[in-house]
């Protein structure tokens, strides 16, 4: 135990490159261990830059130029 969380000691051959990982469980019960890259998304947002100088305001102003929804009667 590692205060409320339980802890698990990773022999030195398996050791990992990484600070952050992600935990699953497959189908058979087991846990498996995914290291995660240090800066994920990194690459994502590098490539969202090269579609406009500021992408992030344009889908905002897309988002509030959205029609009110309408009152519908009940079915």
């Amino acid at each position: 135990m590692n205060g409320n969380s339980q802890a698990v000691r990773i022999p030195q051959e398996f050791r990992l490159d990484t600070n952050t990982v992600e935990i699953s469980r497959n189908e058979q019960g087991d846990l498996v261990i995914h290291p995660l890259p240090p800066k994920r998304g990194e690459a994502l947002m590098a490539a969202l830059d090269g579609f406009a100088p500021d992408f992030v305001a344009e889908l905002e102003a897309e988002y509030r130029a959205q029609p009110l929804m309408q009152d519908r009667e009940e079915l």
